[in-house]
């Protein structure tokens, strides 16, 4: 029989959770783990390309959460489609060596499009009233409406803003036991999401955060009896924290340092500011840890740049090629790079007076703003607005060299790894060098 190897992504996930994950401990007890280190940029779609392409930004070309089109002056986070990703990912890679490798690739972002057999991906509709209808991407199409029937709708309001709980996790797990009894894939990627909440929310060290990875190892452990009652043989699991949270004590604001130095464009409707970002003369598209500055004009860069060298909560400024020092490098880039302190975080805030937030900025609308917002997950009653206190946030990601870990059914060889390094070890696996 085939062999069978399932890739599980878990943001959030430190060593020391595993003395409360009993079911991870015995894939650990089976094979080992291994610090498994992040590359900057720390954050979600990035890490994701990275561990499916075993390259860096500056060849997968997946920057950050999002993009900034310069030609158009828009931003896209979330939701770019498969293409973005300027690499060959593992099943990619399964395919060639082999067309008759099967490969699920089950909620990792930038799916949409994606060459793998099998694909769930949310994709709520936008409908002209502005209101969503849960749906998610699935190849085979018609497999959603076989996974609604029997599950449900994926319930996308637990799966990020104020009520995001483990109800999407287990939707996610048991969409994909459903998918490995169906389609008995050779290959698959999971992405379970929990770790991320309560920890961002309150701390990475706070009774929520521990209660969460206590409930995450309880839904894993249906997960790995799932798929080893599928039939599809023996299974090696790789598990991997696709970063650590860790502690945040302050917050940073560059867009409104740009504002206060003339950089951005506003244009006010009904008394609100709204930021045009293909208008100003520099903005931030900020992401956890992690603020691409994109500078219109060349002669300008250094001068904004200058703005945030002495910045009592910015811990590097990278110029151009210094952009190398973490294969950032990419014209995707912004022309200048921020890292926070590693006990703050940038927020994409601009207005300096909240009467003129813009109408989306108390709401969870990650489309919207053009920046990551993890204020969402708060929420002011009883008005049910997403407040507008930054300071809220206690845990981030994204700053470089904070370890996970890797753990493996099988046997590891190495002493430690780098995201990159998680694909070259499936590959082995399928004889593909």
């Amino acid at each position: 029989m085939p062999m069978t190897t399932v890739l599980v992504s878990i943001p959030g996930l430190r060593a020391e959770d595993l003395a409360q994950m009993p079911n991870l401990q015995k894939i650990n007890q089976r094979g080992g783990s291994r610090p498994l280190q992040a590359s900057f940029p720390c954050v979600t779609c990035p890490v994701q390309a990275n561990l499916t392409t075993g390259v860096l930004p500056d060849e997968h070309g997946v920057i950050a959460n999002g993009f900034f089109y310069r030609d158009k002056g828009e931003v896209e986070l979330w939701t770019a489609w498969n293409e973005c990703i300027e690499a060959p990912q593992i099943w990619d890679r399964l395919h060639t060596h082999d067309p008759s490798i099967t490969s699920a690739v089950w909620f990792p972002m930038h799916s949409k499009g994606a060459g793998a057999d099998y694909i769930c991906t949310p994709a709520p509709i936008h409908n002209p009233d502005g209101s969503e209808s849960l749906w998610c991407y699935t190849k085979p199409q018609e497999l959603y409406g076989e996974l609604r029937d029997e599950l449900g709708h994926f319930p996308l309001m637990n799966f990020w803003g104020p009520i995001a709980n483990i109800k999407s996790s287990d939707w996610i797990i048991d969409s994909a036991i459903k998918a490995a009894h169906q389609f008995k894939p050779q290959f698959s990627y999971i992405y379970i999401t929990h770790l991320d909440y309560a920890a961002q929310k309150l701390g990475p060290n706070s009774p929520e955060a521990q209660q969460a990875v206590i409930d995450l190892d309880k839904s894993l452990g249906r997960l790995i009896e799932g798929y080893e009652s599928a039939g599809m043989g023996e299974i090696r699991w790789l598990i991997a924290s696709e970063y650590v949270i860790t502690e945040v004590n302050d917050v940073a604001y560059p867009n409104r340092v740009l504002r206060d130095a003339g950089f951005l464009h506003l244009d006010e409707r009904d008394g609100l500011e709204y930021l045009v970002p293909g208008e100003s003369a520099a903005w931030a598209m900020v992401d956890h840890q992690l603020a691409h500055v994109f500078v219109k004009e060349e002669q300008t860069i250094e001068s904004v740049a200058q703005l945030f060298k002495d910045h009592p909560l910015v811990d590097e400024v990278l110029v151009g090629s210094e952009r190398d020092k973490y294969n950032l490098n990419h014209p995707r880039s912004g022309e200048i790079v921020l890292i926070s302190k590693p006990d703050a975080w940038f927020a994409y805030y601009w207005w300096n007076d909240d009467a003129k937030a813009p109408s989306f900025a108390r709401t969870v609308d990650i489309h919207r703003k053009p920046g990551y917002d993890p204020v969402e997950m708060f929420i002011d009653m009883p008005s049910k607005q997403t407040p507008l206190d930054a300071t809220l946030v206690k845990g981030s990601h994204g700053y470089p060299g904070v370890p996970g870990v890797l753990i493996s059914s099988t046997p590891l060889d190495a002493e430690n790894y780098r995201d990159i390094d998680v694909a070259k070890l499936i590959l082995t696996e399928f004889g593909v060098k």
